[in-house]
């Protein structure tokens, strides 16, 4: 037993604060705080200390509080509980954390059947430098799809945003902030009288900045695209920057940190450490990265801030994930009728992900409603016999009617059906002229698909993973686990396309670098060799590792996001290589950077077309001042 959290004894319930004394008070010394602590456990103190450690942006959390708490309340004790770092950590916030948990044990000792058992007993603590890949990865996947739930975290920038996190979880709610909200640039999700959405048509005609930062919410979701410093709701941005905070030195920051413009409106701009909420929920791809797999700065992590807010649960997003209308009609639900953010929205995308997508940042309500079984994406038999019978590939809209491919893949297509049907004159010609008539037919589309691609990145033919993993189901079956071209452990799943026009598709994910890889089976494979920075005005050569499905011709093209194309030239733009299964290729490609390049997180995408099936990896990668 770890004798830092030993002795656990039930403590006294305190009062209720009287008129004039706080609900929260903020204590600048750790012998103070210890003392305040004491006092609390014991019955004699009506306020919930805070070690603040001369933290002005705490002490606002704090004032931000008051119309969101009105009493005490004394958490129910999960049945084990894990801390990390105790010994780095004020011997108060020791104390104070002791009576959350019934049994307290080291990660060393920890019985691996608890996670795989009872992972919703099961509470972490520690400060955020120790939430890393390693343990958490191996807590969170063994406790997946648990009956009981997921783990719950209590955690925070250092010592002092841990001590307000823990703090905030012996605060009852009040029951007058009652405003559940939903903010959405992906999604235009049902409007009910019990939630208000706002979605992309309100982010163009009403000050969301306000409708945000003017109401205290009782839960409240950010949903965008974004980094772990950013989520995007059109012109409006959901911002992690901590000004209060110090920047880490040789850590990698957003444009922002190295002196430049946010590169949205500044004036819209939401300080996520501002939003009065009891609940965040943090809907956006590693909104919530592991400490060792952040992008970026701690001062910019949207859920460092969010800790340091008012709010007494954050939800964020470990890693990347497919979130989206059934997530949100699902949290919507939840929302009203008091069910766990973190619980549904797992249970929502258990047909997508074979990992858990989020994290529950506070202690779970004692009077949740069970935990929801894993969704199950199994449409209706009849639909797939009728889809199977009206559709083909040409009648499916991933490309639109008008797409410059259409023509050519409808003569092939006329083709292929000719060379299959038996009662046609195909039937009569030779094999060897078939395959060397559909080679050739091969290799010219591919050419077109890749200058295609180099030309315009976001043609609707790159939507394919999207297009393709929407109608389809994961095959649990077939996961496996990998390594990711960055070194770190990753995930290899397969969606099964549900109707006959919707291929399968392959995807592999690290919770570092997020979707690596989209292929479609019997596709070549890819990956890509990079260093982690490059300098401003300077290059950074990358190695394409390819191997073929077939010895053949193939197209290779890499390209890099809008935002950084007017200052990056790829060289060379596409070029041809012959593959073979049998064989791994290597191929150099060349981005270089002019002069004036911003300092800020980039990535790339490289493609390689075979067969018309195109196989992408993406790489992140770091420009920094010369």
């Amino acid at each position: 037993m770890n004798s830092a959290v030993a002795g656990h004894r039930r403590a006294a319930a305190p009062p209720d604060p009287t008129p004039g004394e706080p609900l929260f008070r903020p204590f600048d010394t750790a012998e103070e705080y210890a003392d305040a602590v004491e006092d609390f456990l014991a019955g004699t103190s009506p306020s919930v200390p805070v070690l603040v450690a001369s933290r002005h942006d705490l002490r606002d959390g704090l004032a931000a509080a008051t119309d969101l708490y009105v009493g005490l309340r004394r958490p129910d004790p999960l049945t084990t509980g894990v801390l990390l770092g105790a010994d780095q950590l004020p011997p108060g916030l020791v104390a104070l954390v002791r009576p959350l948990a019934t049994t307290w044990r080291t990660l060393a000792d920890l019985d691996q059947e608890i996670p795989r058992r009872d992972a919703g007993e099961l509470l972490v603590v520690g400060t955020y430098d120790h939430l890393r890949l390693d343990p958490v990865r191996d807590l969170l996947l063994a406790s997946y799809r648990c009956p009981t739930g997921g783990p719950s975290f209590l955690s925070g920038r250092d010592a002092a945003s841990l001590s307000w996190h823990l703090a905030k979880q012996f605060a009852t709610p009040n029951r007058a902030v009652s405003s559940v909200g939903v903010f959405t640039d992906t999604d235009r999700p049902p409007r009910t009288g019990e939630v208000l959405v706002f979605d992309d048509r309100d982010f163009e005609r009403r000050d969301i900045q306000a409708e945000i930062l003017d109401r205290p919410w009782r839960r409240v979701v950010f949903q965008g695209h974004g980094k772990d410093d950013s989520i995007n709701l059109g012109l409006f941005t959901i911002c992690g920057l901590n000004p209060a905070v110090a920047p880490t030195p040789d850590l990698l920051r957003p444009r922002c940190g190295y002196g430049l413009s946010c590169y949205k409106p500044e004036d819209k701009l939401v300080p996520l450490r501002q939003v009065r909420a009891v609940e965040v929920v943090l809907s956006a791809c590693n909104s919530g990265p592991l400490a060792d797999l952040a992008l970026y700065d701690p001062r910019y992590q949207l859920l460092l801030n969010a800790l340091d807010s008012p709010a007494r649960t954050v939800v964020s997003a470990v890693s990347v994930h497919d979130s989206d209308r059934p997530e949100n009609v699902a949290w919507a639900r939840a929302a009203v009728e008091g069910a766990d953010s973190t619980d549904v929205l797992n249970a929502s995308l258990a047909a997508s992900h074979p990992y858990p997508a989020f994290m529950r940042f506070g202690m779970p309500e004692p009077d949740r409603p069970p935990v929801p079984a894993p969704a199950e994406h199994a449409p209706d038999p009849l639909v797939l016999t009728v889809g199977r019978r009206v559709t083909a590939l040409l009648t499916g809209d991933l490309l639109p009617p008008r797409h410059a491919l259409r023509p050519r893949l409808v003569k092939l297509a006329r083709k292929v059906d000719g060379w299959v049907a038996r009662p046609t004159h195909a039937a009569d010609q030779d094999p060897e002229e078939i395959r060397a008539s559909l080679e050739a037919d091969l290799q010219s589309l591919d050419h077109v698909i890749a200058r295609q691609v180099a030309g315009n990145p976001e043609d609707e033919i790159m939507n394919f993973p999207a297009h393709f993993g929407d109608r389809s189901r994961l095959a649990a079956e077939a996961t496996e686990a990998v390594t990711c071209h960055c070194g770190r452990p990753a995930q290899r799943f397969l969606r099964r396309g549900l109707l006959p026009y919707v291929l399968d598709t392959t995807c592999v994910v690290c919770m570092r670098c997020g979707d690596v890889v989209f292929q479609v089976p019997e596709s070549p494979e890819l990956w890509a060799d990079a260093a982690d920075e490059a300098p401003s005005g300077g290059e950074l050569t990358v190695t394409l590792r390819v191997r073929g499905s077939r010895r053949g011709p193939a197209q290779l093209g890499l390209f890099v996001p809008t935002y950084l194309r007017e200052a990056c030239a790829v060289e060379p733009v596409t070029t041809r290589v012959r593959l073979s299964p049998d064989e791994e290729r290597e191929v150099p490609f060349t981005l270089r950077f002019v002069e004036d390049t911003s300092p800020q997180a980039y990535y790339f995408t490289a493609y390689v077309v075979q067969d018309l099936a195109i196989t992408t990896t993406r790489r992140h990668f770091g420009v920094v001042p010369a």
